[in-house]
């Protein structure tokens, strides 16, 4: 049987986060990066943030006395009890250069210790984001370079004022893409973890008629996360629609607004083993925000490759490899709700499903997440996070009495707290 977190104990460590001491809501993330207003925006910003964070599950082991990947902390998969800073990201951005005052900028390199540091080619100060703006057309700003690809709103999202500590099933595992040489037998990655972003090129606007504002975008990509080059001769097609009601004057990313969205990401990939294969995402959803309640739901379908995780849950120092199912389907969805009781204090639930490897009986997993959170903003640079997720994972093609049902259930809650200062 599963065990469960002793709640009463996450109880008096909510109340010392609160006495101890604003975040996203429906932003236009397209906007926030690279264009800033030409004669009002600084030629050199310097900026950043940390996130730095306690996690932990019991560490239930498999039926075979191995450490289990899914209650092991990531990247490196050795522990169940850590902290760690996550994230470190420090960059440059800004325009009104003396030659052109309609040319925007955008660096950032990450330093701490997640997907992105790790992986092949990967390291301490990875370059994360290098592009600039052209916002010389209007209805058709130019951005080229690497950066953030038009998709899900949690991958858009500004990461230093997410809600949650980690993301959804259904974001992390087919919309965050890790890259691998083979299908099967990978003792680890090839590369950084995509990250949502991509290099290449992307045409893109927003037209303001009075409260409402509509968005597009188009980007033409390598497909291959952060890496600069191209790993094979395939590119990727990004496309991405919304369409916004604003309910102030505010249109930062802390905007009181009602927000639509629709995004598709076409690609191929190149393994070893199997040779080329699609991949497919596309999603929906819609973001809310009045300054009381927050309210999110995002739908996701996957066609074509997908992240199938490590051989029997195990973990690499136990010998277990990783793997990428190349013809695949999965579907996906979370619903988010925000409340804040006070300005300084929110209280949020989020609940997740992940239908994934619909295609093979015995590939099929269905993964649940309920996630309960408090995020406490000090003030408007510093947020503590507090979050609680029930986890479960399920087989339901497969018999009550194949084995791989004992496996699943070995999976642990977990529990997260985070620091997160930007400046």
């Amino acid at each position: 049987m599963k065990k469960r977190f002793n709640l009463s104990l996450i109880v008096p460590v909510s109340l010392s986060a609160v006495f101890m001491a604003s975040n996203a809501m429906a932003a236009n993330w397209l906007m926030l990066q690279g264009t800033e207003p030409e004669h009002q925006a600084p030629a050199t910003k310097l900026w950043g943030f940390v996130q730095a964070e306690y996690i932990k599950t019991d560490d239930t082991k498999l039926p075979n006395g191995n450490s289990a990947a899914f209650n092991q902390i990531a990247p490196q998969l050795d522990t169940a009890d850590s902290f760690n800073v996550k994230r470190a990201r420090i960059g440059v951005r800004g325009n009104n250069l003396l030659l052109d005052s309609k040319v925007n900028y955008f660096l950032l390199a990450e330093f701490g210790n997640n997907g992105l540091t790790t992986g092949g080619n990967a390291s301490r100060g990875q370059l994360t984001d290098a592009s600039v703006t052209l916002n010389h057309i209007p209805g058709a700003r130019v951005r080229v370079g690497l950066f953030k690809t038009p998709g899900s709103e949690e991958g858009m999202q500004a990461v230093a004022v997410a809600n949650y500590i980690n993301f959804s099933n259904v974001t992390d595992r087919i919309v965050n893409e890790r890259y691998f040489e083979n299908s099967v037998g990978n003792t680890g990655r090839s590369a950084p973890a995509g990250a949502f972003r991509d290099t290449g090129v992307q045409v893109f606007d927003t037209f303001n008629y009075g409260d409402w504002s509509h968005t597009y975008a188009l980007m033409y990509g390598n497909g291959y996360g952060v890496e600069m080059s191209d790993n094979d001769s395939h590119k990727d097609v990004y496309a991405y629609l919304s369409t916004e009601k604003h309910f102030s004057k505010n249109r930062g990313g802390r905007s009181d607004s009602m927000k639509f969205y629709v995004w598709h990401q076409n690609g191929k990939r190149t393994l070893n083993d199997v040779g080329t294969v699609d991949r497919k995402r596309t999603g929906l959803g819609a973001t809310y925000f009045d300054g009381t309640f927050r309210l999110g739901a995002e739908y996701v379908t996957a066609d074509g490759m997908i992240y199938g995780g490590t051989s029997g849950a195990g973990v690499p120092d136990d010998g277990a490899t990783f793997s990428v199912l190349p013809d695949e389907k999965a579907k996906g969805y979370y619903l988010d709700l925000g409340y804040r009781v006070i300005p300084s204090l929110e209280l949020n639930v989020r609940y997740d499903m992940l239908d994934s490897a619909t295609e093979t009986a015995s590939l099929h997993r269905e993964f649940q997440t309920t996630t309960l959170g408090m995020q406490y903003f000090v003030n408007k640079k510093t947020t503590l996070r507090l979050n609680y997720e029930l986890r479960d994972i399920d087989a339901p093609d497969l018999p009550s009495t194949a084995p791989v049902h004992k496996v699943l259930e070995s999976i642990d809650d977990r529990i997260s707290a985070q620091v997160s200062v930007h400046f």
